[in-house]
C-alpha cells in the first residue's frame, strides 16, 4: 500500500509540473524508478533424487531490474567435510548456514540437476524490501550466518519465511485450508520420499513417536511445496488494509526430474520376509536335528547389535524426534554384549529378547515403525522359541526347575 501510495504522489507531482511547471526532483524520479525495479521472491526447488534433496528447498532472491545486482539467499549451505559430519549430524549437531551467489549460477546448478525452480513474486513495499534485504545482509555476516539446523523445526525454508514475516509492515495472515488433511510429520516425509524405499526406511529407522504427532497448518511449513502453496494464498494486514503476499508466480526453471530407480531392487518388506522365511528354515532344521545354529544366531545379533548402537545414539541426539524412539527395544546393543553366552547354548539372551521382542510388537500402538520391522521382531521371536525350546528338550529337569 505504501508503494501504491508513493507512486500516486509521483504521478499527481508530474501532473502538478505539466499544469504549474513545478519541476520534479531528481532524486524524487531516481527513488521512483528503484522502488519499481526490485523484485523479491520466494524460490522453491523441486525435490531432487539425492538423500539430501529428497525433500526439495527453499531460498530468496533479490532482484534490482534496473542495476542488474541479482542474488540468491539460501539457509541450506552445509559442508561434508567438517570434523566428524556424520557423527554430529546423529547426535543433532549439524550447523547449516546462510549462503550468496548469483541467482543465474543457482539457477543453472538446479536446471543441471533436473528440478525444476517456481519463482514467486513478493508483493512488498519498498520499505518491506528494504528492510529484508537490511535483515539478510546483516544475517550474513560472519558472526551471524551460522545456526544449528533441525529438518522439522528450523531448516532452509522455516528460515525464509520467518524473514519475510519479521520484514512485512503488517502481519501475514495464511489462509486456512479446509482441504487439507490432518498429517503426521512421518506421513508428510513419506509423501516426498515417493519411491525412495530404503531412504525412507532410514529415516523410519531414526524417527521416534513424535514424528507421529499431528503437525497444524504452520509446522507443515517445514516441507518448501506447503510453505509455496501457503504464500500462494497468503495476505499481508496492515493499518491501511490488506494485500496479497504473492503479486506474481512464474517458472524460472522449467524440468521434469528423471524417475529414480531403486539402487537394490528388493524393498524393506521384501527382505525382512526372507530373512523370516531363512530363520523359520532354520529353525525346522535346528528342531529336527535338536541342534542350534551358533553361526546363524552371530549373523543375526551381530546385524542386530551394530543397527542398535545407532538407533540407541539417537536417544541422546538433539533431535527432538529421536529421542523416544520405541524400536530400541528391538534393535538395541545388548545382543553384542550378549554374544558370548549365546554362543556357550546359554538361554539369559533369548528369554529377555522374546520379552522385548513382544514389547516392541506392542508399541506399534503408539509409534509407526520402520516398514519391514515388525516382520523382523517375527523373526527375533522366532529365534528366541527355537532356543528355549531345544534348551528344555536338552535339560528338561532344569527347565522345569526354572
Amino acid at each position: 500500500m505504501k508503494q501504491s501510495a508513493y507512486i500516486l504522489k509521483a504521478f499527481m507531482a508530474a501532473v502538478m509540473a505539466v499544469v504549474f511547471g513545478t519541476p520534479i526532483t531528481a532524486a524524487a524520479q531516481e527513488q521512483a524508478r528503484r522502488t519499481d525495479s526490485i523484485e523479491v521472491s520466494l524460490l522453491t526447488c523441486a525435490p531432487g533424487n539425492e538423500l539430501y534433496s529428497l525433500y526439495g528447498h527453499t531460498a530468496l532472491r533479490y532482484h534490482d531490474l534496473r542495476t542488474g545486482e541479482d542474488w540468491t539467499f539460501n539457509y541450506g549451505v552445509f559442508s561434508f567435510r567438517k570434523p566428524f559430519f556424520a557423527l554430529r549430524f546423529v547426535f543433532g549437531q549439524t550447523d547449516y548456514e546462510l549462503g550468496v551467489m548469483p541467482f543465474n549460477a543457482f539457477r543453472e546448478e538446479y536446471r543441471r540437476e533436473g528440478r525444476a525452480v517456481t519463482e514467486q513474486v513478493l508483493n512488498l513495499s519498498a520499505d518491506e524490501k528494504r528492510r529484508l534485504y537490511d535483515a539478510l545482509a546483516d544475517n550474513y555476516r560472519p558472526e551471524n550466518r551460522t545456526y544449528r539446523y533441525n529438518f522439522f523445526y528450523d531448516n532452509c525454508t522455516t528460515r525464509a519465511r520467518d524473514m519475510v514475516e519479521r520484514c512485512v509492515a503488517g502481519t501475514i495472515e495464511y489462509a486456512p485450508n479446509d482441504s487439507l488433511e490432518a498429517a503426521t510429520y512421518r506421513q508428510m516425509i513419506h509423501t516426498m520420499a515417493g519411491n525412495h524405499r530404503w531412504a525412507t526406511f532410514g529415516n523410519d529407522l531414526c524417527l521416534g513417536a513424535k514424528a507421529d504427532t499431528h503437525a497444524d497448518s504452520r509446522q507443515q511449513q517445514f516441507l518448501p511445496e506447503y510453505l509455496m502453496r501457503d504464500f500462494d494464498r497468503a495476505t499481508i494486514a496492515t493499518t491501511e488494509g490488506r494485500r496479497p503476499l504473492v503479486k506474481e508466480t512464474r517458472v524460472a526453471v522449467d524440468t521434469v526430474l528423471p524417475e529414480a530407480k531403486s539402487p537394490f531392487p528388493l524393498t524393506p518388506r521384501q527382505c525382512a520376509t526372507i530373512l523370516l522365511l531363512v530363520s523359520l528354515a532354520v529353525a525346522a532344521a535346528e528342531l529336527r536335528r535338536k541342534k542350534a545354529y551358533r553361526a546363524f544366531d552371530a549373523l543375526l545379533l551381530t546385524c542386530t547389535g551394530v543397527a542398535g548402537i545407532i538407533v540407541t545414539a539417537l536417544l541422546f541426539s538433539e533431535h527432538p524426534t529421536t529421542s523416544t524412539n520405541l524400536q530400541v527395544l528391538l534393535l538395541n546393543p545388548l545382543p553384542l554384549f550378549f554374544m558370548p553366552s549365546v554362543m556357550k547354548g546359554r538361554t539369559t539372551y533369548w528369554r529377555l529378547a522374546a520379552a522385548l521382542s513382544v514389547l516392541f510388537l506392542a508399541g506399534a500402538i503408539f509409534q509407526d515403525y520402520a516398514e519391514g520391522m515388525e516382520i523382523v521382531a517375527l523373526c527375533l521371536l522366532s529365534r528366541c522359541m527355537v532356543h528355549l525350546e531345544l534348551a528344555h528338550k536338552q535339560h528338561p529337569n532344569r527347565h522345569k526347575q526354572g
